[in-house]
């Protein structure tokens, strides 16, 4: 096949001394027997999505390897010294259980350290909101996670945090973008101080401990806690270090590990992907939980910033909730706790993202606090936090099985969002209701809403075009009509423009940019389409409602939205 010029200049940069001979030899092996793999490694540079950088692992310039890490390190330390000066520089380090996940942190230690930073690198694997936790608690400049969330084996990435605890946002992105994009890899100072390397473990850890025991229980009573039957699975990943001692410090002592998926190993031998979002992931544990008569199965992702939750339903039968569903019984729980400690005063906000369910605006109305919604990504409602610092943040979600309660953690966390989902089903079930039911009584309070995700998968160069042609063909070509139900208005994120398609206007978006296009529909459909910024796959959010006057309609009513979801997918032709 021929390869394209821009191709072989790299790949020809990359057989010269700077880079060591097991990357070279791996790079003539793939010229010699698989010029389409050398192509895929190096045809673009990784690039930082809405969860960082993540990549299949290898040689090139499209890889995780020590060298496309290292040069982010480098840039990254460049920064920090400029923007810093004169201050005495930390950072903290974590990684998950993914292949290569401790060694490529200790190279990123390595590159931090030559640069005369100091570096705190957790001794072992540790979950994401730990990082986040910990970068705070050592007032440290900067954060990395090495981590590729829920993707395949194969994947690894690189996650980077502020001092604020969250993940990098504008300005500062764009700007250390600028400065690794500058660099040679010649310029990646390797050479480790060893002085400066600073090994953390288990201090951090009763720390995240105690402070996710402040955040996420809420007075539930002993005997409450006590009579909760829960089914946990780290499925291989890292919340077997945190979750397990925090459920037990809380007073939960029912917890029942999925013990074939408690060993952390970054094949993830005992499902298709370690990802809670997919119903198979939790598997094993539903049917632990149906021969022990469980109440509640909570399965997190390797990195544990994602939860899957399965409550039993009013037929006793265990059902999986959406992230969704999650998110709002979470948020409604912990709205509903500060209103009854009188704590809601107006400087209050919860947080949720473009393509998550309208029902959190709803729930924001209901106890007068502000909803603010941003893009995809906690690190939007982690730069709320910091832009608003006159108001208090309450808790906050997004769809895709992500919570975080209060400020402590800048991100996703899986075990306080665990902690918390307890507290509520064992308060339910003491008071002769379930967590199950107290859903139910939201919908009947609030109206019936219903999301669904159709996830599409494009690997590859061709895949990166045709997703790239069908938002082109949504822009040029839009709907008009949907489902027998008119549109009746369009926000496009990309040019930051929206337009009411009933009277003609138009009105600036003031969100940052990001390449997402919404359709509203005159019946309070709402249908979003967006590239993954972290996966070669193309999402198309569907979101309906309808009221619900009691509780004898919720079967009737979800029937109703279930096959008007199905109808606005026909409609549109997505298989």
């Amino acid at each position: 096949m021929q390869i394209e010029s821009h191709v072989l200049d790299k790949v020809n940069e990359w057989l010269t001394p700077t880079f060591d001979e097991h990357t070279q030899a791996a790079i003539r092996e793939m010229m010699a027997s698989n010029p389409k793999e050398l192509e895929e490694s190096f045809y673009k540079n990784l690039e930082f999505g809405t969860g960082g950088m993540r990549g299949v692992m290898g040689v090139g310039t499209n890889r995780i390897n020590k060298y496309t890490l290292g040069k982010n390190t480098q840039g990254l330390s460049d920064y920090l010294i400029k923007s810093f000066p004169g201050e005495a520089l930390k950072v903290a380090i974590a990684y998950d259980c993914r292949h290569n996940s401790d060694t490529l942190a200790k190279v990123v230690a390595d590159v931090f350290s030559a640069n005369g930073i100091h570096v705190y690198l957790f001794s072992e694997m540790r979950p994401t909101p730990e990082l986040s936790f910990a970068l705070k608690h050592l007032n440290c400049h900067a954060g990395i996670v090495l981590t590729a969330s829920h993707n395949p084996p194969e994947y690894n990435g690189y996650k980077v945090y502020w001092q604020d605890g969250g993940q990098l946002v504008p300005p500062q992105d764009g700007e250390i973008i600028q400065v690794i994009e500058a660099l040679n890899y010649a310029d990646i100072r390797f050479e480790a101080n060893d002085n400066l390397i600073e090994y953390i473990d288990t201090a951090i850890d009763e720390a995240f401990v105690a402070s996710t025991l402040a955040n996420a229980s809420f007075n539930t009573p002993k005997e409450a806690r006590e009579g909760l039957k829960i089914v946990y699975t780290s499925l291989h990943g890292t919340s077997i270090k945190a979750i397990p001692y925090v459920l037990t410090a809380a007073g939960y002592t029912d917890l029942n590990i999925v013990k074939e998926q408690a060993e952390p190993n970054g094949d993830f031998p005992t499902v298709k992907s370690p990802n809670p979002e997919e119903p198979e992931a939790l598997t094993m544990a539903l049917a632990l939980a149906n021969e022990i008569g469980a109440d509640i199965v909570v399965g997190t992702d390797p990195d544990s910033d994602r939860l899957g939750v399965a409550v039993r339903n009013t037929n006793n039968e265990l059902v999986l909730l959406n992230g969704n569903q999650t998110m709002v019984i979470m948020t409604a729980y912990l709205l509903e706790q500060w209103k009854r400690a009188g704590k809601i005063n107006g400087k209050q906000f919860i947080g949720s993202t473009i393509v998550s369910t309208p029902m959190m605006l709803e729930l924001a109305a209901a106890y007068d606090v502000e909803c603010k919604v941003g893009l995809t990504g906690f690190k939007w409602i982690a730069k709320f936090i910091k832009d608003f610092p006159e108001l208090q943040f309450i808790g906050g979600g997004e769809e895709s099985f992500g919570f975080m309660v209060g400020d402590a953690v800048r991100d996703k966390d899986a075990v306080g969002a665990t902690l918390l989902v307890c507290e509520i089903a064992a308060q339910a079930k003491a008071s002769g209701s379930s967590l199950y039911q107290e859903l139910l009584n939201l919908y009947v309070d609030h109206g019936f809403y219903k999301e669904h995700l159709i996830s599409l998968t494009k690997k590859g160069i061709s895949g990166l075009q045709e997703i790239y042609q069908m938002m082109v063909d949504l822009r040029e070509n839009p709907v008009a009509e949907i489902n027998g139900q008119r549109v009746v208005c369009i926000e496009d994120y990309q040019t930051s423009k929206g337009r009411d398609i009933m009277n003609g206007s138009e009105f600036d978006i003031t969100i940052p940019k990001s390449n997402v296009l919404i359709y509203y529909l005159e019946d309070g459909s709402k249908i979003c389409a967006r590239p993954s910024g972290t996966e070669p796959k193309i999402k198309f959010y569907f979101s309906v409602n309808a009221p619900v006057l009691s509780l004898d309609e919720i079967d009737l009513v979800e029937a109703e939205l279930d096959q008007k979801i199905k109808n606005i997918i026909a409609a549109m032709q997505l298989h």
